[in-house]
């Protein structure tokens, strides 16, 4: 959800300056990066080398990224342009990717509410 609302603060950004030239639009990336620490966590499991590491400043052959220590990334967009002026932001995917942010966010929302009605039912006193 933290991610969610960098996105959308970043996507607001994006929309309020779609008028300035030679503005070049952000992204938020947080996906890519969490699915490659999962696959790393898989990739050790199944390929590890039996190592002896006999000091502490030995390098492992395998080592997975926590998936806790994964954290969204701002990128800004230099290589297109939309415009004459410089200006790569495109208000209509802009306002699209708003809609998905806001539709990503409720279904969290939504997801954790239900946990935390779980919770209580369960917790309640007989």
């Amino acid at each position: 959800m933290d991610t969610e609302m960098i996105r959308r603060k970043v996507i607001a950004n994006n929309i309020a300056n779609a008028d300035v030239p030679h503005f070049k639009r952000s992204e938020v990336t947080f996906e890519a990066g969490l699915r490659r620490a999962l696959d790393s966590e898989k990739v050790v499991k199944e390929n590890t080398v039996p190592t002896r590491m006999s000091n502490e400043k030995h390098i492992p052959f395998f080592k997975s990224i926590d998936y806790k220590s994964v954290k969204p990334k701002t990128h800004l967009d230099y290589l297109t342009t939309m415009r004459n002026d410089g200006n790569n932001i495109d208000p209509e995917k802009e306002m699209q990717d708003m809609l998905k942010n806001q539709l990503r966010y409720q279904a969290l929302s939504g997801m954790l509410n239900h946990n935390n009605r779980v919770l209580h039912l369960v917790m309640r006193p007989a």
